[in-house]
């Protein structure tokens, strides 16, 4: 098989807007997986609600989560690495966030934190990605280290959020991970980076790796990848950086990827 290792997006990308995994594009990933194709979940969220994914998927192996930030090994849970920086990195941001009630949240690799009771509208997106977070009154007294620190509200207060964050001198990363949140992470921190040390971990050249993702937090791996594939219902931005463009979320267009640059190309 040309890809040996495939790192697909889960959110908007391997899920469709229901966050349904299709039965066929279960079937589709396993005759890929089962054809000698490594395959990652590589994703923004914790491994909390990914490592489902892979029992559902049928997989054992690799985790990227937290957007590049801590790779899991999902047989025993053990993390394999992360870029972690220190709470009081967050300080300017923190009182931010409290000054203009914006919600935001606080993650190791495997743990979830929140400042306040959360209101309906948190509680649901919560629920939506199968989180329950602790709540802590101060997350800057936490005492230790984080990997990714996320904030979530409408679309127009997250474009205000970014504007203001990127126009500050950070010692991290802003990075928008979709349209209604913001994630601030160890600088080094992406899904390229981490899928390319995945890459020589399994001594696998650039030219064999295959990246599917949809939103501006995949685009490092886009570009990493020797084929970086964007959803049809990417933003135009990362449409741009991909070297092709496969059917929405909700057209199975991961389905169609893997059978079009995969399975055909094995049947050959």
């Amino acid at each position: 098989m040309t890809y040996r290792l495939i790192a697909l997006d889960v959110d908007g990308t391997l899920l469709n807007d229901r966050y349904e995994l299709t039965a066929d594009t279960v079937e589709t990933v396993r005759a890929v997986h089962e054809a000698g194709a490594t395959i990652v979940l590589c994703t923004g969220r914790s491994p909390v609600n990914s490592l489902p994914l892979m029992e559902q998927l049928g997989l054992e192996g690799t985790l990227i989560t937290h957007n590049g930030a801590a790779t899991i090994r999902s047989t025993d849970r053990q993390v394999v690495h992360e870029y972690p920086f220190e709470t009081e990195q967050l300080r300017p941001l923190v009182a931010y966030c409290r000054e203009r009630r914006v919600h935001l949240d606080m993650c190791t690799p495997f743990e979830l934190y929140v400042e306040t009771e959360l209101g309906e509208r948190e509680a649901a997106m919560y629920g939506k990605f199968m989180l329950t977070p602790q709540r802590i009154g101060n997350i800057l007294e936490l005492g230790r280290a984080p990997v990714k620190f996320t904030v979530f509200g409408d679309k127009d207060v997250m474009d205000r959020v970014e504007a203001d964050w990127l126009g500050m001198s950070l010692p991290l990363s802003v990075l928008r991970s979709g349209d209604l949140f913001i994630d601030v992470m160890h600088p080094q921190a992406t899904k390229g980076s981490a899928l390319r040390s995945l890459a020589e971990s399994l001594g696998i050249e650039r030219s064999e790796v295959m990246a599917i993702g949809n939103y501006f937090n995949d685009v490092e791996m886009i570009r990493f990848a020797g084929l970086g594939i964007a959803m049809d219902n990417s933003p135009e931005g990362v449409k741009a950086e991909a070297d092709a463009v496969t059917a929405s979320n909700n057209e199975e267009g991961v389905r169609q990827a893997l059978v079009r640059y995969c399975l055909n190309g094995l049947a050959r």
